[in-house]
């Protein structure tokens, strides 16, 4: 949107007038947030329409599902990683089976890690009965 109707270039169009009314309502429906909270993306990022549609994005992220584990994002693959003390191409296989959700993906690594010490309790009880009959 341009700050002032005369001026058609690309650069005014890359910015964000706040004194504008049309503009406000503009870049409020085109973001999908109130004015409100353009105008603070605003003042935090700066009047560029592709930092504050970023802003916006990243807050959007974050609030959405504190719980979700988005692979898209590295800091979040660190994260649930570190958390979940696995490997990132283990989180990202886990992610694979169980979904996005970070209640389902410990559920589905507690449950791996029960079945593998099953079958490491059974190959142990294999060997002492072995051991049994030999003696």
């Amino acid at each position: 949107m341009a700050d002032n109707r005369a001026k058609r270039g690309g650069t005014d169009r890359a910015l964000i007038a706040l004194t504008e009314k049309y503009e406000v309502a503009y870049w409020s429906k085109k973001f999908k947030v109130t004015p409100a909270k353009l105008k603070y993306a605003v003042k935090k990022v700066g009047r560029s329409a592709k930092k504050v549609e970023a802003y916006i994005k990243l807050q959007k992220h974050r609030a959405s599902d504190k719980s979700r584990i988005a692979l898209s994002e590295a800091y979040e693959v660190r994260y649930w990683s570190k958390k979940f003390k696995i490997t990132p191409a283990k989180l990202k296989a886990a992610v694979t089976a169980a979904g996005h959700s970070a209640k389902k993906v410990g559920a589905y690594l507690a449950a791996q890690k029960a079945a593998k010490k099953a079958k490491t309790t059974k190959k142990t009880t294999k060997r002492v009965a072995k051991r049994k009959k030999a003696a």
